[in-house]
């Protein structure tokens, strides 16, 4: 199919259908990616207000057959929010759409416009005494409808779920400019098929979501955060296990971290004050939030004095107070900014089934070790499976070295992960870097689904071209 790319006439006719306020610069910050991989290009920014005047965005570009790349707060690490080729695009951010339309605590349930800053939702729902869990490192600028265009997960997936799961409507624009009012507040509603979740995680590439109805949790009464040193992969799912045991649901996440993420702090981010004296192999991040007249501490304390007994801890820390369980998590939240400053040669975003990740990461090392001196930096949620397996240049040895050897490297994990029937896409989306990935590990009749579903929701393909299904 062929698309136009912006021109004058064009940005005429939107001037004559939309106030002045919606049209933007187009600076560099627009065009680009956090991990520097590739630039983007655009033909016009354009910021709308409103819902009405994205949708007149989106009918006008559908007429004029001239592509839409929705822009969020720019922190995918997939490419999902730049066009690095094609005919110029329409750059649709939703910067200005970031209200608050409405909070009800008794149902607790927030609906939010999509261009509103993760950390600002958060701290709306804690300003009427209620959890929006969703949290990852880049809430401070990502916004709530990127989070939702990628179904994110983030830090507190094991007890609250990804991004689908914390929605229960959606408002968004379809590729011929209509509106789709799916607002609603409902827990309940088998009125056909499911738009939201079809539009949720499929990247800007079959609408434009501009709202959302938004779950929100009672705040935990008391929480509580440790760090316990591991003999292994495998001792951290059998204590993973045993603190299921111990406390049920009131574990919201279960991090693990390798040395080689100390290693990089150490070297790159000397501010970030490390727990431990003597660097361990192996050790997890174990955060809780319990009931009230529970005692937190106490809890992490018995599990730690069961798991040393049962030779799955050797060592441990308990969070004494706020500001150390805030330290405690910015070792863990410190870790991705600490690769990036190292420079990786290949960074992979999966997962696998949880009673394979220890043999998973064993083959990987063994796998990765075969091609070459690399060193590995594997850290995740280890509770539900999704780690970040990242492979970086030997110690003292530039990047720039072993870069011709991206696709080798990634091509070995990815094989892997799919062997041990795992998702080489488990979190950031697939974007334009996993294109061909998608392709090649998919399922064939999935495959087709989605590509009669997109013909059938965007016959011109405007929407996002080129994320997840080639154009």
């Amino acid at each position: 199919m062929t698309l136009n790319p912006v021109t004058p006439e064009f940005v005429s006719q939107l001037r004559a259908q939309l106030p002045g306020p919606c049209f933007g610069e187009v600076t560099p910050g627009y065009l680009e990616e956090p991990r520097g991989r590739w630039r983007g290009q655009a033909g016009l920014l354009l910021r709308p207000g409103t819902t009405e005047e994205a949708a007149t965005v989106v009918r006008m570009a559908h007429e004029a057959r001239v592509p839409v790349v929705p822009y969020g707060g720019g922190t995918g690490l997939v490419g999902g929010q730049i066009a690095t080729e094609g005919p110029a695009p329409v750059l649709l951010s939703l910067e200005r759409m970031r209200a608050v339309r409405g909070i009800w605590p008794e149902e607790n349930v927030m609906v939010a416009e999509a261009g509103a800053i993760l950390s600002d939702i958060r701290d709306a729902a804690s300003g009427v005494d209620r959890l929006f869990p969703l949290t990852i490192a880049a809430k401070g600028s990502a916004q709530i409808g990127g989070n939702l265009a990628t179904n994110a997960g983030g830090l507190n997936v094991l007890r609250y779920g990804n991004a689908r799961d914390l929605c229960l409507g959606i408002e968004a624009i379809l590729p011929n400019g209509e509106i789709f009012h799916g607002l609603k507040r409902l827990r309940k509603d088998n009125s056909g098929y499911d738009l939201r979740n079809l539009l949720i995680g499929s990247e800007g590439s079959l609408g434009l979501i501009t709202a959302a109805a938004l779950k929100l949790f009672p705040k935990p009464s008391s929480e509580g955060t440790a760090l316990m040193v591991v003999p292994s992969p495998e001792a951290a799912l059998s204590l993973l296990a045993l603190a299921r045991d111990h406390l049920g649901e009131g574990i919201s996440a279960f991090e693990l971290m390798h040395r080689t993420g100390l290693e990089f702090l150490n070297e790159t981010m000397p501010d970030v004050r490390l727990p431990f004296a003597d660097l361990p192999d192996w050790f997890v991040l174990i955060d809780i939030g319990l009931a009230r007249g529970l005692d937190p501490a106490g809890a992490l304390e018995a599990l730690f004095a069961e798991a040393l007994d049962k030779g799955l801890a050797s060592d441990g820390l308990i969070a004494q107070s706020d500001a150390q369980r805030q330290a405690f998590w910015a070792v863990r939240e410190s870790i991705p900014e600490a690769n990036r400053r190292i420079g990786s040669v290949s960074s992979h975003d999966i997962s696998v089934p949880l009673s394979v990740v220890s043999d998973f990461i064993a083959r990987g090392n063994e796998a990765i070790a075969a091609l070459g001196p690399y060193r590995v930096n594997c850290f995740g949620h280890l509770g539900d499976g999704n780690l970040h397996y990242n492979v970086f240049a030997p110690m003292g040895e530039m990047r720039g070295a072993y870069v011709a050897q991206r696709d080798a490297v990634k091509r070995t994990v990815h094989d892997l992960v799919h062997q041990m029937g795992g998702s080489v896409s488990a979190e950031h989306g697939v974007g334009r870097l996993k294109v061909e990935d998608l392709e090649r590990y998919g399922d064939p009749a999935k495959l087709s689904a989605m590509r009669a579903i997109k013909a059938a929701l965007d016959p011109r393909g405007i929407m996002n071209p080129g994320v997840i299904l080639r154009g």
